[in-house]
């Protein structure tokens, strides 16, 4: 039995160091003088490319009386330029046949357009107009103000669960920019000048600040030719781009709160510290995460779900992160359930994990699942040029897409218990207790 159980680790990570090696991205890689990264990765199989640029820039860059600009600022770099009308960012791309979007996290904001490969110039023109001269006007300001303070209400008010996002880390980060949510505070937005939004633009949306990352149906050198005529001529900033320096305290002591939403069945959140976005321990958190809640074969799930029929649903994910991110284990109380008693159940099955850890057989699995998601990830040039951008920026090279299953690969049983044991330490994590709001508070 124990000849049969290597033969197959032995077969599996065969067959998944040859997916690896088939599926190897091959990229190239310039700077422009004014500090412009740039990557290109060619695959000539489908006639379409996605353009990526990256600003590292996210909420944690922000003044803490003047919070949400990044993300405001993921809104108003679609209001046009001097010379695109405003508005019209997205009618040019559609009709072009193309797609494009923009998000914002605590660390960066990043904005891609998805066309048809001959349209790449298209792509290149509005994004070197967004960096050079975006329309950060009053009118822009006003306008988006109303449109964030609208999202403001549907995703941290009326969603339920949804207040977590700010409840969560302005407790499990008491010291750092991260305590506050990524959407900021409406009356931040309110009290802030003009001047204000022109001077978080030109510190930060900048090519100096910035990654391009292309992928798709490409030619290096003419793809090379195209990015100098659009970007050459943009000043770098002239600011040094700010980022904290603070190292992240953790909490001495257990924090428990209760928060009253509008929802119909309790939960509860548990918040654990994690190490920084690029330490080796994130790897062994994520694997972690995915045997406890990923799917309905998880152990979390099994226990919680399936046998004590505690909860409606339970999920664990790690949000990693530029300074130290964050573990998340939640659960939704079923019907009648105390609250306090489905907390006691999640920490008896963490419990169970940190006593006994995982067998080689689970790992494997766990390692197979992670090979599999990354590998379906190459499947998409929108997903590879962001992996390049988010690897030159965070981990120190581009060529970080191409060896981050090895790092998973090399994660051990052990590690998985040790981690879980020292992050998801009850001494130094957050509760909250979600209850549904008093029917007087609701009226």
């Amino acid at each position: 039995m124990i000849r049969k159980l290597t033969l197959s680790l032995l077969l599996s990570a065969f067959l998944a160091l040859s997916v690896l090696a088939q599926n190897k991205i091959e990229f190239r890689e310039f700077k422009l003088d004014n500090g412009l990264h740039v990557i290109l990765h060619q695959d000539n199989t489908t006639p379409i490319v996605a353009t990526t640029v990256l600003y590292h820039v996210g909420s944690k860059n922000e003044n803490p009386e003047r919070t949400g600009f990044a993300h405001f600022f993921e809104h108003l770099m679609f209001e046009g330029s001097e010379n695109i009308p405003r508005g019209k960012f997205f009618e040019i791309v559609e009709s072009a046949g193309g797609t494009l979007n923009a998000g914002t996290s605590q660390d960066y904001t990043v904005y891609y357009e998805i066309l048809p490969s001959n349209q790449l110039e298209l792509a290149l023109y509005l994004e070197s107009e967004r960096m050079l001269h975006a329309k950060v006007d009053q009118t822009g300001v006003d306008t988006q103000r109303e449109v964030i303070k609208q999202e403001m209400k549907q995703v941290m008010d009326e969603q339920p669960y949804g207040s977590f996002q700010r409840e969560m880390p302005v407790r499990l980060y008491p010291n750092h920019p991260y305590n506050w949510p990524i959407i900021g505070s409406a009356e931040h937005l309110d009290n802030a000048k003009l001047e204000e939004f022109m001077d978080f633009y030109a510190m930060y949306y900048v090519p100096n600040n910035a990654t391009l990352s292309i992928a798709g149906d490409i030619a290096y050198e003419e793809t090379e030719r195209m990015i100098r005529k659009y970007f050459s001529e943009i000043p770098a900033g002239e600011k040094a781009p700010y980022r904290p320096d603070i190292e992240i305290e953790k909490l001495k002591a257990q924090k428990v709160d209760v928060v009253y939403d509008n929802i119909q069945l309790p939960a509860i959140f548990q918040g654990y510290l994690m190490p920084k976005k690029n330490h080796p321990d994130t790897y062994a958190l994520n694997l972690l995460s995915t045997y406890l809640l990923s799917g309905k074969s998880s152990l979390m799930y099994k226990e919680l779900v399936d046998k004590q029929q505690k909860a409606l649903q339970a999920v664990a994910f790690p949000n990693d992160l530029e300074d130290g991110g964050m573990f998340l284990v939640l659960a939704i109380a079923n019907m009648g359930v105390d609250i306090d008693e489905l907390n006691v159940a999640i920490d008896e099955v963490l419990s169970t994990v940190k006593q006994n850890g995982i067998d080689e057989k689970d790992l494997q699995k766990l390692i197979n699942i992670k090979e599999t998601q990354l590998v379906n990830g190459f499947g998409s040039v929108a997903n590879i040029a962001q992996s390049l951008a988010q690897g030159h920026v965070f981990y120190g090279s581009a060529d970080y897409v191409n060896s981050q299953l090895d790092k998973f690969r090399k994660v051990t049983a052990e590690d998985i218990k040790r981690v879980a044991n020292q992050y998801l330490n009850k001494d130094s994590r957050v509760v909250l207790k979600y209850l549904p709001k008093p029917t007087d508070a609701t009226e």
